[in-house]
């Protein structure tokens, strides 16, 4: 047994006075260099105090610099990238695409990564130094206390699935009170804020000064920009399914029904559905799919800060702008935010609930743990794969438990986990009240892929497993999965520079992992497939594993990934050329790489997903248009019917697109003759191959007019029947 007291003992000790005076508290100790230092050696005033630099990671690897020699071409990592090109563009979709050539070609380029980085050719860059605060685990009980009643009160008006104002304030006033109740202050000078604010309105010469990184972020942000909004209303262009279930839902709300859960097909969280609301408040957008698109698009784009943030809390600048502008300009993030559906809510929570908790496991500091709790918390609203995150938050604090950098801070973090954990809760509390009246309803949609209610399971569950995770994890170089309106079927999700890129770098994270035993390494490796692990466990159905939605919250620590091995990549180019031809080769390597990126994800996006899509998805909008140009003419929407067909367009939409969101168009055949009953002109809409509906309406009214809608697809042509009053 441990001799280490702990609290639990020291609590007793005070309790039980008559058995002697508690232990004396030993010192803290944390890492420096490696070595335990007891923190009464550290100099530090006040509690929570920020105190000398210490890093949490081993002593940072030495660079070796030769950029005043001769020109030494780093060779060896010049030829590990060229292998791994060549591999991921053997693997690219095509008539000669194998694996085997491609699995061959990768395993030659790890040799050579290998050896590139063992002669120091290719590293990846330091961990920044940090540091760590001294938390003396001190709270403000009365603010505790207050949001202990408004979260029991929240959860007590919770009740029947609804929000209400009363409940609404109950329950945010719980987040803040238990929230500041945890906080620490920072050591801010107030005095020094509001002069300093005075100062700037007061004086009359301003003096703005723009660096050559603010005029590079900027330039990388309109490239991002451009590639998340460019034919914003055309790709993809149509709705399906799910984006009805979706309007419907957002009718609701903005007829006063604020559901917690939204209980229509097999239940939403509702995160999308206030975001859209809003969107159409402010925009003016209407219920289309342009609204959906809005919220889903911004999304996507609040992420990238995040990553960027979480690029320079783990490395430097130049690696988190490379990381942030290839997720920006990647086709895999830029297709699940313009589908208009949930999946970009997925890494939209994950990448600051990651980033703080990094931040704060590195740090120490329990204010990052807050606001990882609360995004943590807040995500669960969002997108069902989400439920995933706080497994993956209890992983990476057990890994960094279980290794040397928490040595000395052990305790500290235990008891800042709780307050995560806590935090989490209360944000969580409304689906919490939901999930414990209607448990069923609320798992239902994730058993039915983990499990056997909706079908059995075809084949052994552990086999379908590990089938499941191999395909998912080499779904980044060979295939994304079959869901067509969120991919292009059956090539891998990364660019081809991307890939090669992700390839090295967990290759280098590893190798640094067994040299160094970081454990942050060990995480940005693991959180891969953890984040995927919504797609791996659809058993039941593993045609729809892998899928780029469902694995959405990889993508965050992907590029990263990404972000850090070209960075060293360039990093050797720089060590080991003489300037300055070094900084022209690195600026010349980047833009190389960039362009080519860009190019074959603007190819794949506003091309072959485009094309793809207008194969796959029904031309409602173009039977939307027919009806509203017959309502606005000379008819009523009461007089249009869409005769219903098997397999054919979802009517709901149908009514969306023509501006009538809560009106179904659809007409059973067989009800053909009820529609006798009904006075005025009349538009019958009919699938191009449906000979038996034409028939019935040419008997039902043989002054009617037949006209063929020419679709901008020929094979989506469909027949108007036009019937005029008498």
């Amino acid at each position: 047994m441990s001799d280490e007291l702990t609290v639990l003992d020291y609590v007793k000790a005070l309790l039980t006075p008559w058995r002697g005076a508690p232990p004396p508290i030993p010192p803290l100790e944390v890492e420096r260099d490696g070595e335990p230092v007891p923190t009464n050696e550290l100099e530090f005033t006040k509690p929570g105090q920020e105190f000398s630099p210490i890093d949490e990671q081993f002593p940072v690897q030495p660079v070796e610099n030769i950029a005043g020699r001769d020109f030494v071409f780093p060779w060896r990592a010049i030829v590990a990238l060229g292998l791994a090109l060549a591999a991921q563009i053997s693997l690219e979709p095509g008539p000669e695409r194998t694996w085997g050539l491609g699995c061959g070609i990768y395993l030659f380029a790890a040799a050579w990564v290998i050896w590139a980085n063992f002669r120091k050719d290719w590293i990846l860059p330091d961990y920044p130094v940090v540091r760590k605060v001294i938390d003396q685990m001190q709270v403000r009980w009365i603010y505790l206390i207050a949001g202990a009643v408004f979260s029991m009160l929240a959860f007590l008006t919770l009740g029947g699935n609804r929000f209400t104002l009363i409940n609404f304030l109950l329950w945010i006033s719980a987040i803040v009170f238990i929230m500041i109740g945890f906080w620490q202050p920072s050591k801010v000078d107030h005095k020094s804020i509001l002069i300093r604010t005075t100062r700037l309105f007061t004086n009359r010469d301003w003096d703005f000064k723009i660096s050559s990184w603010s005029i590079l972020l900027i330039f990388c942000a309109a490239i991002v920009i451009f590639f998340r909004f460019y034919r914003f209303g055309s790709v993809p262009p149509e709705m399906v399914s799910d984006h009805a279930e979706k309007i419907l839902d957002i009718w609701d709300v903005l007829n006063g029904e604020l559901s917690v859960f939204f209980p229509r097909n097999t239940g939403r969280e509702g995160f999308q559905m206030y975001l859209t609301a809003i969107v159409i408040k402010l925009f003016g957008t209407g219920f289309s799919f342009n609204s959906l698109k809005i919220g889903t698009i911004l999304a996507g784009l609040i992420t990238l800060p995040f990553i960027y943030l979480l690029g320079v809390e783990i490395s430097n600048k130049r690696a988190a702008l490379i990381a942030t502008i290839f997720a920006g300009i990647a086709y895999w993030p830029n297709i699940i935010s313009r589908v208009g559906l949930r999946f970009s809510l997925y890494p939209l929570f994950v990448a600051p609930a990651i980033y703080f908790l990094i931040r704060g496991l590195r740090r120490s500091n329990r204010n990052d743990f807050i606001l990882a709790g609360l995004f943590l918390g807040i995500g669960l609203h969002g997108y069902t794969p989400f439920r995933i995150a706080p497994f993956v938050v209890l992983i990476a604090v057990g890994l960094y438990l279980i290794h040397s950098q928490s040595k000395g801070f052990r305790k500290q973090t235990g008891f800042q986990l709780l307050i995560l954990i806590l935090v989490s809760l209360i944000a969580f509390l409304p689906l919490l009240r939901f999930w414990l009246e209607n448990p069923e309803l609320f798992s239902y949609r994730a058993f039915t892929r983990f499990g056997s209610i909706e079908s059995p399971l075809p084949g052994p569950a552990g086999l379908i497993f590990f089938r499941n995770l191999w395909n998912a994890v080499t779904m980044f170089f060979w295939s994304n999965g079959e869901i067509w309106p969120v991919s292009v079927p059956h090539r891998p999700a990364l660019d081809v520079v991307s890939a090669a890129l992700f390839f090295v770098g967990i290759i280098l994270l590893v190798i640094r992992y067994l040299r160094r035993h970081i454990w942050l390494d060990l995480f940005l490796v693991l959180s891969v497939p953890l984040l995927m692990l919504p797609s791996i466990l659809s058993l039941a159905f593993p045609s729809e594993n892998p899928t780029l939605n469902r694995t959405a919250g990889a993508l965050v620590p992907v590029f990263l990934i990404i972000g850090l091995s070209f960075d060293g990549f360039l990093s050797g180019i720089e060590s080991r050329i003489s300037q300055p031809l070094n900084k022209v080769l690195v600026w010349t390597v980047g833009l190389i790489f960039l362009f080519w990126s860009g190019f074959q994800n603007y190819d794949l996006v506003f091309n072959q997903y485009q094309q793809n899509y207008n194969q796959s998805a029904w031309n409602t909008s173009e039977i939307g248009d027919a009806i509203r140009d017959f309502t606005d003419s000379i008819g009523s929407q009461e007089n249009a019917f869409v005769v219903a067909y098997p397999h054919w367009v979802d009517t709901r939409l149908v009514g969306i697109n023509a501006g009538f969101p809560t009106r179904d168009f659809a007409i059973w055949p067989d009800d053909l003759p009820k529609t006798l009953e009904a006075s005025g002109p009349k538009i019958f809409i009919i699938k191009i191959d449906d000979a038996d509906a034409l028939v019935t309406l040419q008997s039902l009214y043989p002054e009617g007019i037949v006209q063929r809608y020419s679709s901008e697809n020929m094979e989506k042509d469909f027949f108007q029947y036009f019937v005029f009053a008498d």
